[in-house]
């Protein structure tokens, strides 16, 4: 008699608790979903077009912040890829162009995945220690799978990889390769072309300009 009271009194508390836990879920907001946009990075190349790479939110993600910060303070635009391989990678993201530099923001903590190195991948470039990564990172031109669990990749390369291939080799190259903008695809920036003025526009001629008598 107790027993079968005692599974009566179970069963009534069963209900009611998940009916207490569905209606907390039902009233509870829902969490905002974040735009697709939001994880895609672009890179307008000097060496003629934009490289679209999409960002591993999931995989990295204090690494995809960092990214994302420092594009939106600029901090990649005008930066050259100051050490690049032939058959391995092309990196960037040193202010000073030497290797040296990166951001004055705190070292990250590494974020080795799964993910293997291959063509096209996006990863960030650190130091001896493992949580050395800040600014740099490079993009890998072939598979190299021995990157993997020793480095933090947070992207791949989508479209635009041809522009990639295009960068000039060196270390540093002679003539190096820049990223004119750096720019996060939710917030809609048009893409800078190799030879594209900035700034304001020239002011329109006038007739009176065209009339006025030539300086020697």
């Amino acid at each position: 008699m107790l027993r079968k009271l005692f599974l009566t009194f179970s069963a009534l508390f069963l209900v009611s608790f998940t009916a207490h836990a569905q209606e907390v879920a039902e009233q509870a907001p829902a969490p905002a979903s974040v735009p697709a946009e939001e994880n895609i990075l672009y890179l307008d190349l000097s060496t003629g077009g934009r490289v679209t790479i999409q960002l591993f939110s999931t995989l990295a993600p204090n690494h995809v912040e960092r990214i994302k910060t420092l594009v939106r303070q600029g901090f990649y635009d005008g930066q050259i890829f100051h050490r690049v391989i032939d058959g391995f990678m092309a990196q960037t993201g040193d202010p000073t162009g030497t290797g040296t530099g990166g951001s004055t923001l705190p070292d990250l903590k590494a974020e080795f995945g799964k993910f293997p190195h291959l063509r096209g991948v996006v990863s960030m470039a650190r130091a001896q220690s493992d949580d050395s990564a800040n600014s740099q990172f490079f993009i890998v031109f072939y598979p190299r799978f021995s990157l993997d669990g020793k480095y933090s990749a947070f992207g791949r390369v989508t479209s635009g990889m041809e522009y990639v291939d295009m960068i000039a080799r060196g270390e540093p190259p002679l003539n190096p390769s820049r990223i004119l903008q750096a720019s996060i695809a939710a917030d809609n920036k048009p893409p800078v072309l190799p030879g594209a003025r900035s700034g304001s526009s020239e002011a329109p001629i006038s007739v009176d300009d065209l009339n006025a008598p030539i300086q020697p």
